[in-house]
């Protein structure tokens, strides 16, 4: 049975390239480039909007353990993800558009995938996975409140600046990474403490861009403004994103009072985003303020930050654990509007969604990933009925099932954590046929 992905998001091509690898066809919808949300700009797949990181490589980290996981099982982003990186110390970037470049042009051409670019407006016969997005359209989002009443939950996500290097006055930065982990990818712009005060008493003040019904408590916690972390307290954005600990200046040869990191955005390294710096002030604003930034007096802004409507289900109420709305199980939903939250949790939820339904389409068992592993961790926490006030969530430990022993020291205690969930994933594609089948494609 042909099997219909509505969105080429990261969720729905992570789907749509392991169902096609397992033989399933696919056919994969997608909008553009005959539609646009307000964030998106590009025709390819796989537009990354709010930045261009997947987060942290390491083990001790939550989000290095589910990009193990994924490449152990599989994952077609992933290396993706690496052929198109661009450095970031410890984190894995990718020149944006080189991404979805690679993955439009994959997708493309995989004999099990045909694509059609054009908005649907309901949800089709058979079997379905709902991969819009946070910016589903009006339409589709009719169509999916008539399965769901509980579809009117909402935030909103901001999007950060970017700028062109040879604009940053060098002379007031330096190039470093935080520990000095990795080599010095980051360039980083110091503020004095009557630089940051002076700069944080005008973002307080400025002004924002006009969003229908925006309000600070509608702001999911994981991508917040810079002007509303600055209202919430005088050092709350030193103690965030602008936090100078970890780096040392080699022009003073001592800790800064306040750091703004500019991470590459693209393959030439000529692009830069302002680390942390979602906002949703107007253009005018952003370039007056953001300007007080000393490295940034002369900055070129080639982008300017933009807010954006984000939608997600009341899952735990509508979703069981392998993504599938309980009311209607030929349908699934996977990306951020599930509940998960961040690039590589989309992309685990597109990939545990392909992996159910090719274990359906192949008369196979269901796959259950446990709590002890970071893929089933995430699923479990959007299709727990015990969850109380539903907000979506990044992968973290905290989710993880604990060790049920005591390991002397966080990092520590994380690497072993994270130890035994490869292994659980490594015993489990010795045991299930559908984590093992060889590639068709």
């Amino acid at each position: 049975m042909r099997i219909n992905i509505i969105g080429a998001g990261l969720a729905g091509c992570e789907a749509a390239l392991y169902l096609a690898k397992r033989g399933v066809p696919v056919t994969l919808y997608e909008q553009k480039p005959h539609a646009f949300s307000p964030a998106h700009h590009s025709a390819g797949f796989v537009e990354l909007v709010c930045s261009n990181s997947l987060k942290a490589e390491r083990l001790d980290s939550a989000s290095g353990l589910l990009k193990a996981e994924m490449e152990l099982l599989g994952s077609s982003l992933l290396p993706a993800a690496r052929a198109c990186s661009v450095p970031a110390g410890g984190a894995l970037a990718v020149d944006r558009e080189g991404f979805s470049e690679y993955i439009t042009q994959r997708l493309r051409a995989c004999p099990n995938v045909e694509v059609e670019e054009r908005e649907l407006t309901e949800i089709p016969e058979g079997e379905a996975v709902i991969a819009t997005g946070p910016l589903t359209s009006d339409a589709m989002a009719e169509a999916i409140v008539r399965l769901c009443p509980e579809f009117d939950l909402h935030f909103y996500d901001a999007v950060a600046p970017i700028v062109t290097l040879e604009s940053v006055d060098m002379e007031n930065a330096y190039l470093a990474s935080r520990y000095g982990k990795g080599t010095a990818d980051y360039v980083n712009c110091p503020m004095t403490k009557e630089e940051y005060e002076a700069f944080v008493t005008e973002l307080r003040a400025a002004k924002e861009a006009p969003v229908h019904g925006f309000d600070d408590g509608a702001v999911f916690e994981g991508c917040m403004p810079v002007e509303v972390m600055a209202r919430r307290g005088f050092d709350t954005l030193r103690y965030g994103p602008m936090k100078p600990v970890g780096l040392r200046n080699p022009h003073t040869g001592g800790e800064d009072w306040a750091v703004v990191q500019l991470r590459r955005d693209n393959a030439e390294g000529t692009l830069y985003n302002l680390v942390g710096f979602q906002t949703h002030l107007t253009f005018g604003e952003q370039k007056r303020v953001f300007s007080m930034i000393p490295a940034l007096r002369n900055a070129e802004f080639v982008r300017y930050g933009v807010m954006h409507r984000n939608t997600y289900l009341d899952s735990p109420r509508l979703l069981d654990r392998y993504y599938r709305l309980k009311s209607e199980p030929r349908i699934s939903f996977a990306g951020q509007m599930t509940g998960v939250e961040g690039y590589v949790e989309s992309a685990a939820s597109g990939m545990l969604v392909g992996i159910e339904t090719a274990a359906r389409q192949l008369g196979l068992p269901a796959v259950d990933f446990p709590a002890e592993t970071a893929i089933g961790a995430l699923a479990q926490y959007i299709s727990g009925g015990s969850v109380g006030d539903f907000q979506p969530m990044n992968v973290n430990f905290g989710i993880i099932t604990p060790l049920g022993y005591r390991v002397k020291g966080k990092r520590n205690k994380n690497a072993e954590l994270s130890a035994r969930s490869l292994g659980i994933i490594e015993a489990m594609l010795k045991e299930r046929e559908v984590l093992s089948i060889e590639d068709n494609n």
